[in-house]
């Protein structure tokens, strides 16, 4: 394994990420801030992952299985700066409309008679934690030295992240705590540490067009299924903290709640056709 010069299935995803967002580039190159820059990103960032693949060194082990973690993140500051340069219009009112459509309210002003500080602060919490808890799993499959599940939670969780962010593009939406804010009657306070968590995902995504669909409640249900892979007792707790952030994007006002039926789906469907997925792209058994 530690000196296997074959593309792993998550590189596989990840170079074809690469390419889809490379010829979006070049399509819309006049529109896209130093572009230039952002092809090289790519170019040099797919000769670095190919050279840690066929050329196995000192650093390949842990490159190739952490690697990810920097790329789909860069992946997704990237996004808000090409939907930005793409899309002319964006899916607000649509997703505002159809979440009062179904609901004949708005849930997340709708959601102002429970408000109370205590349950804030913990729901801000529970939404700040959500890299964390991601992580986790994989965090804890590392440590047990069970790198094919590693792997495996690797790839599901690239997977996720990328296909959200293809979402991102084609319904692009900041939430209901920009479009609806002139609705709200009570700002949400929290205890103590509610204000600096919520400036600071402020700072790193109020810019973000990263709505539809609810990548909180994708990764979440796909993190929650991975700790199946770690033991009974974290799953429980995994399933606990899954309701607890569903809830949190709603009664925040990060999302609609079509965001979430979206994001629900989406981990569904991965969950499902990763295995098969998974084998196809490994070329073996």
């Amino acid at each position: 394994m530690r000196t296997d010069t074959r593309f792993w299935p998550v590189d596989k995803v990840i170079l074809t990420y690469f390419v889809f967002t490379t010829t979006l580039i070049l399509i819309w190159w006049s529109n896209i801030p130093d572009a230039w820059q952002h092809l090289l990103g790519h170019f040099g960032a797919a000769a670095l992952l190919i050279y840690e693949v066929k050329r196995p060194n000192r650093t390949s082990w842990i490159f190739r299985n952490w690697y990810a973690l920097p790329y789909v993140g860069s992946c997704y500051k990237e996004m808000a700066i090409l939907i930005r340069a793409i899309r002319r219009t964006d899916a607000e009112r649509f997703l505002a409309d159809l979440d009062f459509r179904i609901w004949h309210a708005y849930p997340s002003i709708w959601l102002e008679r429970i408000y109370s500080p205590p349950l804030t602060e913990y729901l801000q919490i529970v939404y700040t934690l959500f890299i964390p808890a991601v992580l986790l799993v994989a965090f804890l499959l590392w440590k047990k030295g069970r790198y094919a599940e590693f792997q495996y939670y690797g790839f599901l969780i690239a997977l996720g992240f990328l296909t959200s962010y293809i979402g991102y593009l084609l319904v692009p939406a900041r939430g209901p705590r920009f479009l609806l804010k002139h609705l709200e009657q009570m700002p949400l306070h929290g205890m103590w540490l509610f204000r600096s968590m919520q400036t600071t995902l402020d700072q790193l995504e109020s810019a973000h067009f990263d709505c539809f669909p609810s990548g909180h409640t994708e990764l979440t249900i796909l993190a929650w299924w991975g700790t199946r892979l770690v033991s009974k007792q974290l799953f429980r707790v995994y399933f606990a903290y899954t309701l607890s952030i569903i809830f949190a994007t709603v009664y925040l006002r990060y999302h609609y709640t079509v965001d979430l039926l979206a994001g629900a789906i989406v981990a569904l469907i991965l969950i499902l056709a990763s295995p098969w997925l998974f084998t196809k792209l490994q070329g073996r058994a």
